[in-house]
């Protein structure tokens, strides 16, 4: 049943503040992690596990959450997703060890893997494709683009304020706030038409997709030429290559191919990955640049990145509304240049650099970069695709976005590192030899967003969601 038009915007702001939290949570952990450090006593190779952990399960699980959730009900999904990424989150404030960290970290992950691409497909079937959904969705961009943001920003403050243990506990009022509302103003809706669950392709994919995030994470420590790391990438790629065996001959599959006869859902996972892959990397960069370079305090390091939060919502609802009038690519195109643009901007940070000289600009340029490449991307993701398969299409454009941040972080990461020893090898001050692999990340991560220049242009197709003279204010106003 379609609910009325208030109830409709309601739910829609329900959606928003659960995602909201969930992509706050993505970022929020980073700047608390050397407090993490301190009172759990992790050690400096494990301590990446308090963020891998969350990854791997996270994107390891979407595609999979996401058919269920077609399957089985996706407001369900929604509410069980809920309840364990609460749950978790408690548990992450009070764990005692680095461990039971490291586990509910993970719980976590499991949790926002079945919220994220339920949320979605909810808000897909809910809103009619065109203006109303094209406006829903540029508020779902605007929270992915503000709450990657506001989580390095909020972290900052809640560790220096209060203490490490806060960036968990502010999830769980909103989430028993979600699970009161969630009944009350979500509709149920699931495909009908399928009458068994694809285990063998759901043990697949799910398999197949932890173990390439799980290599993407360690190969930096295994190193990228290993006998570890190239067996873990050949067993992630035959799980990969054995599911899309299985779903050609499996009469109801987990992921009917139907769905990549859209040419723009391809372009947008496509993007989504170059998205994921360019900025992961350059919140991580920027965060340590800040900190080890210009020795900025959590808090302060936080709200240094005010400037893109600030301004991230604004250029988003614009890219919404132009979505609406021209068409996804020219908006993709112009946000994915913006970006590069951003990033070629962060490769002249130095040692002695000012906030204005050295990081407002870039920081200006990618919040429009993230605005108007978040929202086209969200919006073509879902372009055109059956209320029957919203679930799966969330989950790809999800787990896309996933894979391409954690590719970003442990290959950006690995250039930034050789750098700096080489520059310490041959003698440069340390200061100056991190400066110098951050600049050679912002190098790579530049050259990425490029590439996601040429995928819009080339692969995006410009006649899609094109609505002459349709005016998406009013509905942005509701949302």
């Amino acid at each position: 049943m379609i609910a009325s038009a208030r109830r409709k915007w309601f739910a829609l702001a329900l959606l928003l503040g659960v995602q909201f939290m969930v992509v706050l949570d993505i970022a929020i952990v980073n700047v608390a992690l050397p407090s993490i450090q301190t009172d759990l006593g992790f050690s400096q190779q494990n301590l990446q596990w308090v963020v891998s952990a969350y990854a791997l399960l996270f994107g390891g699980f979407l595609l999979l959450g996401g058919r269920v959730a077609d399957i089985v009900g996706r407001r369900r999904v929604f509410i069980v997703g809920l309840v364990v990424f609460t749950g978790a989150s408690l548990l992450s404030a009070l764990a005692w060890s680095d461990t039971a960290l490291v586990g509910t970290r993970a719980l976590q992950g499991l949790g926002a893997a079945l919220i994220t691409p339920a949320a979605l497909s909810i808000l897909t079937t809910t809103f009619a494709e065109g203006r109303e959904r094209n406006a829903a969705l540029g508020a779902w961009g605007a929270v992915g683009a503000f709450g990657a943001v506001a989580g390095v920003l909020l972290g900052g403050v809640l560790t220096d304020w209060l203490s490490w243990e806060w960036v968990f506990y502010v999830n769980v009022p909103v989430g028993v706030l979600g699970l009161v509302l969630a009944p009350i103003l979500l509709n149920e809706s699931r495909d009908a038409r399928v009458k068994s669950f694809d285990v063998p392709g759901a043990v697949l994919v799910t398999g197949g997709l932890v173990l390439l995030v799980f290599t993407i994470t360690q190969a930096n420590q295994y190193g990228w030429s290993s006998l570890e790391t190239i067996g873990l990438f050949a067993g992630s790629i035959v799980l990969l290559a054995a599911f899309l065996g299985w779903e050609s001959r499996t009469p109801e599959p987990l992921m009917p191919f139907s769905i990549f006869r859209l040419r723009t859902l391809v372009g947008a996972n496509i993007a989504g990955v170059i998205l994921g892959t360019a900025l992961f990397a350059m919140f991580l960069m920027l965060t340590l640049y800040m900190q080890q370079v210009l020795l900025y305090s959590a808090m302060r390091t936080g709200v240094a990145y005010l400037a893109v939060a600030g301004t991230a919502i604004f250029w988003s609802a614009l890219a919404a509304q132009l979505v609406t009038r021209v068409g996804v690519k020219p908006v993709l195109v112009a946000g994915m240049a913006f970006l590069s643009a951003g990033l070629l901007y962060f490769t002249q940070v130095s040692v002695g650099g000012s906030y204005l000289g050295d990081l407002l600009p870039g920081f200006l340029l990618i919040s429009i970069g993230m605005g108007f490449s978040f929202v086209p991307i969200s919006i073509a993701a879902l372009a055109g695709v059956k209320a029957s398969e919203a679930g799966l299409a969330s989950g790809l454009i999800n787990t896309s976005q996933q894979i391409g941040g954690a590719l970003g972080i442990a290959v950006l990461s690995a250039v930034a590192t050789s750098a700096t020893d080489n520059a310490i090898a041959s003698g440069t001050a340390v200061p100056f030899a991190l400066t110098d692999g951050f600049q050679a990340a912002f190098i790579g991560a530049a050259a990425v967003a490029l590439v996601g220049v040429l995928v819009a242009l080339f692969v995006v197709r410009r006649e899609d969601l094109v609505e002459e003279q349709v005016d998406a204010v009013p509905a942005l106003e509701a949302a």
